[in-house]
């Protein structure tokens, strides 16, 4: 059954007469009498009789004009929620990224969202990007930050839309006491001796490569994801590590050197989606607001 005949069906009975509902509509009187004709051998049944004064409903049409105001009533509704919905009054956006991203940039992501769309709701999970990646190619997600290295392996990701936000710096990480801590000529190839502290997999693949272009391959000797434990590895004297600049700021500690080697190139973080994803409002607005604050912290740092 036709849902457009069905509604034309119910403009005409709610106006008692086919002119009525036509000048409604907006159409001509012989276009609705032919939609309510072919209703009518669609059904298989008389639906209106039809006299000079108007017209009246069969038992049958009367019937089917209850069930053409509840489709009436639900069309209507779906005009509402969507209407809601791109004028982000409703929504919601299924977010991921990384444990330093989610301490540095959701908090005041979400804040810039509570102002532009309070009625969206954001649901967070910390994913590092090989778990992201298939969890917004399954349906999961709607949009996750993710970073890459330039050895980075992005095959998977490659089907995805990538919206790069900023360059992360790369940064050495010695105990205090190290000998060479504060010697301004400092290279990777002078702790190739090292005892290193490996994290994430991304992340160990930029320690190896890295590593294997200033000559020497890195003696790992503990792995671990938590930037704290790292650090409090690397004062006690396990080893030496790689961390970037945001990893830092999410984990700050005054017990270890930070030192900036000339080998070392910064990592790109950036936010992908499904391909056609940002044309839903709630997950455009979610962009924006990684964008704008991004942004920010990226002219602060080089007023620095």
């Amino acid at each position: 059954m036709d849902p457009r005949r069905l509604l034309i069906f119910r403009t005409v009975v709610r106006n008692g007469s086919i002119g009525a509902g036509a000048r409604e509509l907006g159409w001509t009187q012989p276009a609705v009498s032919q939609h309510l004709a072919a209703l009518e051998k669609e059904v298989g049944t008389q639906l209106l009789l039809r006299s000079s004064s108007g017209v009246t409903p069969t038992e049958a049409g009367h019937r089917l004009s209850i069930h053409a105001e509840s489709i009436a009533a639900q069309l209507h509704a779906a005009e509402e929620e969507l209407a809601d919905i791109t004028a982000l009054r409703r929504g919601r956006v299924r977010f991921a990224t990384f444990p330093s991203a989610a301490a540095v940039f959701l908090p005041p992501a979400l804040a810039r969202m509570s102002e532009v769309a309070p009625k969206v709701e954001v649901s967070f999970a910390e994913l590092e990007p090989p778990d992201a990646i298939p969890a917004l190619l399954d349906n999961e997600l709607d949009l996750a930050m993710v970073f890459r290295y330039g050895c980075t392996d992005i095959d998977a990701e490659g089907t995805l839309e990538w919206t790069p936000l900023l360059e992360d710096r790369v940064l050495a990480i010695l105990p205090r006491e190290h000998p060479r801590a504060e010697d301004p000529e400092l290279t990777l190839a002078d702790l190739a001796k090292e005892n290193w502290i490996a994290g994430c997999e991304r992340c160990r693949a930029n320690l190896v490569a890295r590593a294997r272009e200033a000559g020497f391959t890195p003696r790992i000797r503990h792995s671990t994801d938590d930037a704290t434990v790292v650090q409090r590895l690397i004062t006690h004297g396990a080893g030496v590590a790689l961390l970037p600049d945001i990893t830092l700021e999410a984990s700050p500690s005054d017990q270890v050197v930070v030192r900036a080697l000339p080998e070392l190139v910064p990592r790109t973080i950036g936010l992908i989606n499904r391909r056609g994803a940002l044309s839903i409002p709630a997950v455009a607005a979610l962009r924006d607001a990684l964008v704008a604050e991004t942004s920010e912290r990226a002219v602060e740092a080089a007023l620095i």
